[in-house]
């Protein structure tokens, strides 16, 4: 496999930018452990092999979680996750795949009864940062140990 773009040495001011979005997200109130589902998740979703290698290692360094994570493309059917984490990657599946059907009404009604307006909002961030530096990795090339 071979990098398409470096965008972090050819365009500074994209990852700075990035790195803001980051900083919001990364200082939320959202459990570290459930932060972390939602990003797995959504890189299954957007097939970033790049970011799914950084969140599950990320994941591993909380505490036992490999079969969180070995579980996660069929977390409907595993009785590992709580009521608040299937509503938060119920919310996750639906804001990324938007242009589907939107967020239906059910998806927002069952992610507002698990958060508050606060951690809904904090929820909707990091959804759609994860999501934003899933494109980027995809789109120039990144893979795993792609800047070793």
């Amino acid at each position: 496999m071979k990098l398409r773009l470096n965008y972090r040495t050819s365009s500074p001011h994209v990852l700075q930018a990035m790195m803001n979005l980051q900083k919001s997200d990364s200082s939320s109130s959202i459990d570290k452990v459930l932060h972390e589902l939602i990003k797995i998740r959504v890189s299954q979703i957007n097939g970033c092999a790049f970011c799914l290698d950084m969140h599950a290692k990320d994941l591993l360094k909380l505490g036992d979680y490999q079969d969180h994570i070995l579980l996660l493309n069929a977390w409907r059917e595993a009785p590992i996750y709580t009521e608040p984490e299937r509503a938060a990657l119920t919310l996750a599946e639906a804001v990324t795949r938007i242009s589907e059907n939107g967020v239906p009404e059910d998806v927002y009604d069952q992610a507002r009864e698990a958060f508050d307006e606060k951690t809904f909002m904090e929820l909707i961030l990091a959804i759609n940062t994860i999501n934003s530096w899933n494109r980027i990795a995809i789109s120039t090339g990144m893979f795993p140990g792609c800047f070793d």
